[in-house]
């Protein structure tokens, strides 16, 4: 499986410029406090994909289909280009708003999102060949976010996810979003280097 992402990573790393740069969603931050930031990001084009499974399981799953989409599983067979980060979030997760966050279950189902490059209308964005993946357009939004570094696993996940909720209670804020978790960086990147990010979205 890693081998798997691994390939699929390089290969759609080069799609972009000579310089591997990958295009990140643009935002502008509101408040910063040490590792946490408000953020507002204006609206956007993303493809989606729900899977079934634990959350190890289910990103690999995702990233595959999605990958399959830009790397040319479309009606127009173009490829697009990779961009960051990749985000997950379970479907049935709930955000209370004195407690820590909740998910239900290690066999959820989760949604798997690619933002799509800026350059991209809904009219020009290629539609996919596989039902699974989907192209929504996302509203403005705002978001609370915490940054960190090595490996992002279900209990890291849950954990920052505690302490995203905790800054939004103590900053008087109102989350109206389950919690999300975004990496940025591929798999052969060194677990102290990976940057990863969980975000709620809150009331503007």
């Amino acid at each position: 499986m890693r081998r798997i992402l691994l390939g699929l990573f390089v290969g759609l790393t080069l799609m972009g410029s000579p310089a591997m740069a990958v295009e990140e969603p643009k935002y502008t931050l509101v408040l910063q406090e040490g590792t946490f930031e408000v953020r507002d990001y204006p609206p956007s084009l993303v493809a989606e994909v729900t899977v079934n499974g634990d959350q190890g399981g289910s990103a690999n799953r995702g990233f595959r289909l999605l990958a399959g989409y830009i790397f040319g599983g479309n009606q127009t067979r173009q490829s697009i280009p990779m961009t960051a980060p990749v985000a997950q979030r379970s479907t049935h997760e709930t955000i209370p708003m004195t407690a820590p966050v909740t998910q239900s279950g290690s066999q959820g189902a989760w949604v798997v999102r690619f933002t799509m490059p800026s350059r991209y209308s809904f009219e020009t964005l290629p539609q996919p060949t596989d039902p699974r993946v989907k192209l929504k357009a996302v509203t403005a939004a705002r978001f609370a976010v915490v940054r960190f570094s090595g490996i992002a696993n279900p209990k890291s996940f849950e954990a920052k996810a505690e302490e995203v909720l905790g800054f939004i209670k103590a900053h008087n804020f109102h989350a109206i979003g389950p919690a999300t978790l975004a990496q940025y960086d591929p798999p052969w990147t060194l677990w102290f280097l990976r940057r990863n990010e969980v975000m709620i979205q809150i009331a503007p």
